[in-house]
C-alpha cells in the first residue's frame, strides 16, 4: 500500500504565513522556497496543529514564528555537517536542531539550502536514526 500523497503546497501553510507579520511572512516565504527548490518531492503538511512541515520520507523542517523571529527546525538528528555555523540552538537535541532569523536578518540560502538536501538525502537512506552512531 502506497503512503497517501500529500499536495506539493498546503493552504494551511499559506494561511499559517498569512497570519504572520509581514516581516516574518517574508522570511517564511524565502524558507519555503529554499525548501521546495532543495527538492520537487518535497511536500507540505500541518502537525501539532497548526505548525507548518515540509516533509520527504520523513520529516526536513518545520516552522514556528516567536515574537520576535521566525525558527526553522531541521530534522537531522544533530548529525548534517553545519560548517557555515547557522545552526542557533538545539546543538544538544537528539532530534532536531533550530536555525533562528529575526527581523532584518538575511537568509543564508546556501547553507540552508545545502542543509536540506543532506537531510533529504539521509531521509531517502532510511533516516538519521538509523544514520547516526549509536542510533
Amino acid at each position: 500500500m502506497q503512503p497517501e500523497q500529500l499536495p506539493a503546497t498546503d493552504p494551511r501553510v499559506d494561511a499559517y504565513i498569512e497570519a504572520l507579520p509581514g516581516w516574518q511572512q517574508a522570511l517564511c516565504r524565502e524558507v519555503r522556497a529554499l525548501v521546495h527548490a532543495a527538492d520537487p518531492g518535497i511536500r507540505e503538511t500541518i502537525k501539532r496543529t497548526t505548525q507548518p512541515y515540509f516533509v520527504l520520507d520523513g520529516n526536513v523542517c518545520a516552522l514556528l514564528a516567536a515574537k520576535d523571529h521566525i525558527n526553522v527546525f531541521v530534522y537531522d538528528g544533530g548529525i548534517v555537517q553545519d560548517p557555515e555555523g547557522i545552526i542557533t540552538g538545539g546543538h544538544g537535541n537528539k532530534t532536531a536542531r533550530t536555525v533562528a532569523f529575526r527581523q532584518g536578518e538575511a537568509i543564508n540560502a546556501p547553507a540552508l539550502t545545502a542543509m536540506f538536501r543532506q537531510i533529504i538525502a539521509n531521509n531517502r537512506a532510511g533516516g538519521w536514526r538509523k544514520l547516526k552512531p549509536g542510533g
